[in-house]
Formats: structure tokens, C-alpha cells, sequence
């Protein structure tokens, strides 16, 4: 049979093959890679301090690399590898002078300006960790307009990750806001809760702060997990899976395009925001969070780097009045709980007080940077007079036709504004009844009610809306508890 090319003229022929072999010239050409550093390294980044941090990027295969750091006496001179990655160690210090940092292969070179040593911390999480400081519509935060005018300050640095996801890990985030000084045009989009903390943290330590957002609203856990760690829990294949919908709820896909091109940027800890997504499997989340915490810092190499989170606040969610079942969403509150005993090294921001009845967003989000902070304060920083442990319930027993109980972490007492509410007791038959609670001698609480003459379990604050009324003389919420587990408890005149 004669083949196409057959018919093509002698002189075309020629033509032709000489058009291919100049495209393979072209392509071989431009192949050679520029000189490209990660948008986590630029100008304007804060880079943890008195510490060693890591520098890399990409360029042509088996190219020589010149880093000068304006703080270093030497230039420090490596090797890209075969596919053009290269990665070298930098020491820091506690200098508080900006730097500059001049990066060259054998063709181009970067100059990255005005660096700052200081602490970096990583916010991730959901919608509450998302909402900006001037508020959604409808849904604001507390003070956006004076916040927002009192903004400016050099010493802290703002960076974005916008949403994408990704079928694999990605070495380079694709959207973001670059590195910048905080300031009124970048502070009102930037999330409420990272930014009061970095502000804040930056005028306590009096040194500069870098702060990092990643979140997506809506998401679940499974999405910020790599693929190694939740394999362990489910199989996943994203090979045929449109991506492109529900993309926050779809495991792996965050964590591929949102954290891992943020690896190995040396960080100071994590602040995390994220729950309401899994709230329907409560006992999953209890596997999955701590595996995610884990295989973070496995990844960053930094050893159990600090992990401080914000237990979800109370909401209605449609029904107040569901009891034993995950639709209360007191049992994702509980297992946010259990987790800080899961997670070493881990603090958990309690927000029974500030949660809004009928918005999923309340609007007090300094008020939950505050009590992150307080975590960061007493347990990285060292203030030790920096109280930032919730009162938690420790034990009860029998006592005056009732029970009364016992909390740690408040060491200095027990308060309520006004009189105690959302308590429930239950005898041997499991079924609880609305409780008279008070605090005796300070430091105990005792509950009682008519209906339970022989009580053996206490519940509080066991609602998807609720308005806690129980703290610490420093004015840390308890978290909504029980005393017992049972899996069949009921509620008098409640039908679930």
C-alpha cells in the first residue's frame, strides 16, 4: 500500500523534515529552566529566627548555585540536581535589621529584599478561619474600621494562599497574595483571627511576625491530608475524579496545591480552625485530626512544632433539640477535647461564650485569637503568668443529694456571671433532666435536681446552641462535657 508521504514532493519532503528537526532544535533551546525561587520565598518574608531555615528552588539540571545572605560572612555556594531542584540550609539570628538575600545560577540571578527574622506561624482550617477582618456580607467581625486604620506596621508580614486543588502534590502554590507589610489596603481581606494574632504577638515579643493563611471554607479534614496519611484510613484515587467540584471536600486535594508547596518553609506553629466539615462523624475526626497533625510535622522536619486550635462554637444548626446523635454537634466539641490529649505539644482555643445563635460565623474573632494567643504566650514564649487552659472537668462524687465536681486548670477558682445554666443529671436509667447548678466554696460545682434523687452522670452545655456560663476567675469557658459515655442516654420529653 502507498503511505501518505508517498505523494509529498521531493522538495516538500526535504522541507518538511527540515521544518521537524529546527522544532526539536527550538524545543532543546528552550528547554534550559530560569532561575525560580518558591512564592513563599520573596521579598518582604519573614524567616523564623535564630534558627536554620531552608532556601530552594529550581534551575537548569546540574547547575552551580551562589547564595550571598547579607548576614552571612560567606556565600554558600550548591548544586542543582538532575531535574534542576536545589535546596541548602541558611542559619538566621535574632537581628531585627532587614536583609537581603542575592541568589545566581550561571545565567540569571534573584535579589530578594527587606527580609525579616521572626516568628512564623501557619493559620489553616475552614470558614472561621477564612473570614476577613472586614467581615462577609452580613456577617461582620467586631471593630473592622478602627482595626483597619490602626493597620500599618513593617514588622508584621502578611502572606495568602487562595483556593486550589490539586490531583498530586505541587511544588509551587498557583494563586496567592504575596508577602507584605501589613497595612489598610491588605489588612481587611486578610483573615480576622491570623491577623489579631500576628498584630498582637508582634507588639507583645516586640519582634516581627510572619503570618501564612491557607483555609478554604466548608472543608473536610480528608482534604488537607496527604495521600500517605490517609491511606491508612481510606483508599484514594483521584485519577478520574472531577476536581473541580466540591473540591474543599475531596481528600488530599488542599493539602496537594495549599501546604505541601509550603514545605520546608521554616515555621513556629500551626494555628488550625476547622471541625464543622466532619461534624457529622465525630469519631472518624478523633483518627483523622491527630494522623494530619502527625504527618505535618513528620513533613516540615521540625519535631512536634506547636498545634493550637479552636473548638467550634455553638450554633443552631437547624435543631436544638437532637441529643444522642452526631447531629449534636457537643460530640465533635468532645472530641476536639479528647484530641489535646492525642496531640502532643497541641492547645485548644474554647469558644462556648462567643458563638452566635443563627450565624455559623460569629463575629468575636479577636476574641479567639486572643485565647491562641494565650497558648502561644504561656506554652512557646515561656510566660508561664500567661493563663491560656480552659477549666476542664476532672472528677465528681456524690454529694448533698447531688454530685459535685471537680475541675483542673483553675487553679485560682471558678466564676459565672450570673447564675450557671445548661446543666443535666441523669440517675441509673440514663435519662437526664435539667439540673440547678452552683459554685460552692470557689472551685466546685455542685449539681442537683428533684426529678434525680440517686444522680450518677452529668451532662453540660450538651447542645448544638448553647450560651456557656461557666469559667475560670481569668473568664476561660469550660467546653460543653459529660461524665459519662453512654451511647443510649435520652433526655426527658426529648424524641430523637
Amino acid at each position: 500500500m502507498v503511505g501518505k508521504e508517498d505523494y509529498l514532493h521531493p522538495m516538500k519532503k526535504i522541507f518538511t523534515t527540515g521544518w521537524l528537526l529546527a522544532v526539536q532544535l527550538f524545543i532543546v533551546s528552550t528547554a534550559t529552566a530560569e532561575l525560580r525561587l518558591p512564592a513563599i520565598v520573596s521579598s518582604n518574608m519573614v524567616l523564623q529566627r535564630n534558627t536554620t531555615v531552608e532556601i530552594w528552588g529550581w534551575s537548569d539540571a546540574q547547575s552551580s548555585i551562589s547564595i550571598q545572605a547579607s548576614w552571612l560572612d560567606q556565600p554558600l555556594t550548591i548544586q542543582s540536581d538532575s531535574e534542576g531542584k536545589w535546596r541548602t540550609s541558611v542559619k538566621t539570628s535574632n537581628s531585627q535589621e532587614p536583609q537581603t538575600l542575592m541568589i545566581r545560577d550561571e545565567d540569571s540571578s534573584i535579589l530578594l529584599e527587606n527580609i525579616l527574622f521572626g516568628e512564623v506561624w501557619l493559620c489553616s482550617g475552614q470558614s472561621n478561619m477564612s473570614m476577613p477582618v472586614k467581615g462577609n456580607s452580613g456577617q461582620p467581625t467586631f471593630r473592622p474600621p478602627l482595626t483597619i486604620a490602626k493597620s500599618a506596621n513593617s514588622q508584621l508580614r502578611l502572606f495568602t494562599v487562595k483556593r486550589k486543588g490539586a490531583k498530586t502534590p505541587q511544588s509551587d502554590v498557583e494563586q496567592y497574595e504575596g508577602w507584605a507589610e501589613a497595612s489598610p489596603e491588605n489588612v481587611p481581606d486578610f483573615s480576622a483571627v491570623a491577623y489579631f494574632f500576628g498584630q498582637q504577638l508582634q507588639e507583645i515579643l516586640q519582634v516581627p511576625v510572619g503570618m501564612i493563611h491557607t483555609s478554604w471554607g466548608g472543608s473536610q479534614i480528608q482534604a488537607w491530608m496527604s495521600q500517605e496519611a490517609i491511606q491508612g484510613f481510606q483508599q484514594v484515587n483521584l485519577d478520574t475524579v472531577d476536581i473541580s467540584k466540591r473540591t474543599n471536600k475531596i481528600p488530599t486535594t488542599l493539602y496537594n496545591a495549599m501546604i505541601h508547596p509550603l514545605i520546608p518553609f521554616s515555621i513556629r506553629g500551626v494555628l488550625w480552625y476547622q471541625g464543622e466539615g466532619n461534624r457529622f462523624d465525630p469519631a472518624s475526626y478523633q483518627s483523622l485530626f491527630p494522623a494530619m497533625v502527625k504527618d505535618w510535622r513528620a513533613r516540615w522536619n521540625l519535631g512536634d512544632f506547636p498545634f493550637f486550635y479552636v473548638q467550634i462554637a455553638p450554633y443552631m444548626y437547624g435543631d436544638n433539640e437532637v441529643f444522642q446523635t452526631p447531629k449534636n454537634t457537643a460530640f465533635i466539641r468532645e472530641v476536639q477535647m479528647k484530641c489535646l490529649d492525642l496531640i502532643p505539644n497541641s492547645g485548644m482555643a474554647v469558644t462556648l461564650d462567643i458563638g452566635d445563635d443563627y450565624c455559623i460565623h460569629p463575629p468575636k474573632k479577636k476574641e479567639v485569637a486572643d485565647r491562641l494567643l494565650f497558648h502561644a504566650l504561656h506554652r512557646t514564649y515561656g510566660m508561664n503568668s500567661v493563663d491560656d487552659a480552659s477549666p476542664m472537668f476532672e472528677s465528681m462524687e456524690a454529694h448533698k443529694n447531688g454530685l459535685k465536681l471537680t475541675f483542673k486548670h483553675a487553679e485560682s477558682g471558678l466564676y459565672a456571671f450570673d447564675k450557671l445554666e445548661g446543666f443535666e443529671i441523669a440517675g441509673e436509667d440514663r435519662v437526664f433532666y435539667p439540673a440547678n447548678a452552683k459554685i460552692i466554696q470557689r472551685e466546685f460545682v455542685h449539681v442537683s435536681s428533684e426529678q434525680v434523687p440517686n444522680p450518677v452522670a452529668v451532662r453540660y452545655a450538651w447542645r448544638n446552641w448553647v450560651k456557656g456560663t461557666l469559667f475560670d476567675t481569668n473568664l476561660l469557658p469550660a467546653s460543653s462535657f459529660r461524665t459519662d459515655d453512654w451511647d443510649d442516654a435520652t433526655r426527658a420529653g426529648t424524641i430523637e
